[in-house]
């Protein structure tokens, strides 16, 4: 009887033992939440430590009001004073820890090594499984369960965070309870927050971003105006095309591209224009466009406004209240157009060297603000109603022209035109009318009378650090071929109304895009003459431009294009095998 106590106690015993390691075990599985640092949400705690800051604040101020007045030393301190000094330090304490919530949890909840020490060698093992000793991807997964393939997940790199609270930042990301926008903020280091939001992201994901680099870059240049939530930058590479010699200078033009061919063929081009003596260019306008729309109650109110704002009386004082937004930016004209009881109006201005968007946006805004004393039944819709029309296909743009409106031309000798274009001054004129301007007009083209002017604009801009989605107005071009000096010679130009750049802000500031601009003697701010650095990045654009016809035109003339795009094009190198 005695024995079967005995066997009973023991057994109960190794239970008892058992359900602690179980239990241990669990809580090393379970991820420690920022939130559980207090029993109470996080909302709840930080509204009861803002007011009892404010409040004890409030309690000493008005206790001691006149002592501080008359500047006599306090020399008694009552109870309640003492506990209201120490509630003022608890909850300031609370406040310059971000809210407290890591402050309290590093101190409060991180694991003393006491917890973990035992004479007992079955917890000695607890303490060499616990996952929570080991880096991330070493006795835990800590990726998100995804319906991924179990080979993708485990062909993840491992990254090794030898920062524990790394880690833990990773970890709240992951569980959503902090958001990835806010790493910037939160950690003050916009390196180490763009490798913990990409480590985050390949957990969650469970895909690998091995093949996009991370090291080498600036992430501090693009905080808060060129992108948001990065986790690495994408390589592109650069050519130069040149020397182009433009207006009796040579530009060595820089392209961005990953297509083929295309910096050979503008080069061949640049070729062709500095033997037959250069390309000559004329800037037409430089205005920068913003259009709001507004609606009023009857289409007689929005015309009555119409008159008011291109009524001469008035200009004065409306191009008063815009150009009080910049000392660079000067109201040119404003042109309306009305759709039933809606107005909508297109300010165009000149923006110095900056392209100007947001310039234009706040003189207008200055406008709004005005007008809406003179018409209080005027209701703004929108500062942007697209009559603008900003990185869309518009016969506004095609017509009035936004941004910078070139016109480059130069005369080929025929010479240069049968031994450096491989074709002759006939088929190239033929060509032209049947592709560039016919074709185009039977596809019914909006600004696309010109054989691939978006590719050179497209470079160019990706190499100087311009918005790219403005390609799409900037490449509106005409391109123009006819023979001259007695059919021997080739007159070739290209008109484009709506070139859209600048040598200040955006992603011109940026390591890479400066140098190229740097490389066009255009960076910057023009300091002799506002926008002139601007107004020659937007010929070079044109000149490019006329370049990149000329080639394409005569390899398509002399039955070049597919030869060519097959030998720079194309290639037979096994990439599954080339690391990044």
């Amino acid at each position: 009887m005695e024995d079967r106590r005995r066997s009973a106690s023991k057994q109960s015993q190794l239970h008892s033992k058992a359900d602690i390691h179980s239990s241990t075990a669990a809580a090393a599985a379970t991820p420690i939440k920022a939130s559980d640092a207090l029993p109470l949400p996080l909302y709840i705690t930080n509204a009861v430590f803002f007011t009892l800051f404010f409040t004890v604040v409030y309690y000493l101020l008005s206790r001691w009001r006149e002592n501080i007045r008359n500047s006599t030393p306090l020399h008694m301190v009552t109870l309640s004073e003492m506990g209201a000094i120490v509630a003022f330090f608890a909850s300031g304490i609370y406040l310059l820890g971000f809210f407290g919530i890591d402050f309290v949890q590093s101190l409060v909840l991180r694991p003393s090594p006491e917890i973990w020490t035992s004479e007992d060698e079955d917890d000695d093992d607890i303490i060499k499984e616990d996952s929570r000793k080991l880096p991330c991807g070493q006795g835990l997964d800590c990726s998100l369960v995804t319906a991924k393939p179990a080979k993708m997940v485990e062909s993840l790199p491992t990254v090794s965070f030898t920062s524990e609270d790394d880690e833990e930042v990773i970890k709240s990301v992951v569980d959503r309870t902090t958001p990835s926008y806010s790493l910037e903020s939160k950690l003050g280091d916009c390196k180490r927050a763009a490798a913990i939001r990409r480590e985050a992201l390949q957990r969650m994901t469970g895909m690998s971003l091995s093949g996009l680099p991370l090291e080498g870059f600036d992430y501090e240049s693009i905080l808060g105006q060129c992108c948001e939530m990065p986790v690495g930058y994408v390589q592109i590479p650069v050519g130069i095309a040149g020397p182009l010699l433009l207006d009796g200078i040579e530009f060595s033009v820089p392209m961005a591209t990953t297509e083929g061919c295309l910096v050979a063929s503008t080069n061949r081009g640049c070729k062709a224009i500095h033997l037959s003596g250069g390309a000559s260019s004329v800037v037409l306008r430089d205005g920068m466009t913003r259009a709001p729309v507004v609606r009023f109650g009857t289409a007689r109110r929005a015309a009555e406004l119409k008159f008011f704002l291109e009524n001469p009386d008035n200009f004065d004082s409306l191009s008063l209240m815009f150009n009080r937004s910049s000392r660079f930016g000067r109201l040119q004209n404003i042109k309306c157009a009305i759709a039933g009881k809606n107005l909508y109006m297109r300010f165009c201005c000149s923006t110095g060297d900056a392209m100007g968007m947001n310039m234009v946006s706040k003189g207008v805004q200055n406008v709004m603000d005005f007008l809406q004393d003179e018409f209080p039944d005027m209701d703004v819709i929108g500062i942007s109603g697209n009559y603008c029309s900003d990185k869309k296909p518009a016969a506004v743009n095609w017509i009035e022209g936004r941004g910078k409106s070139v016109v480059c031309e130069a005369i080929i000798k025929g010479d240069v035109v049968r031994k450096v274009l491989k074709t002759n001054v006939e088929a190239l004129v033929e060509l032209n009318m049947l592709k560039n301007l016919t074709g185009s007009a039977m596809a019914g083209a909006l600004g696309g009378f010109n054989a691939h002017a978006s590719n050179i604009v497209s470079a160019v801009f990706i190499a100087t650090g311009q918005d790219p989605a403005q390609n799409i107005e900037s490449s509106h071009c005409i391109t123009m071929m006819e023979a001259v000096n007695d059919g021997k010679d080739i007159h070739v130009s290209v008109t484009m109304p709506s070139i859209e750049v600048g040598t200040v802000g955006g992603g011109t500031q940026l390591a890479s895009q400066s140098a190229c601009l740097n490389l066009l003697g255009v960076k910057g701010a023009s300091k002799e003459v506002p926008g002139a650095n601007a107004r020659l990045l937007a010929t070079i654009v044109a000149g490019s431009v006329l370049a990149g016809e000329l080639s394409l035109m005569s390899a398509l003339a002399a039955g070049q294009l597919v030869k060519s795009h097959m030998k720079y094009n194309r290639s037979s190198k096994d990439t599954s095998k080339v690391s990044i």
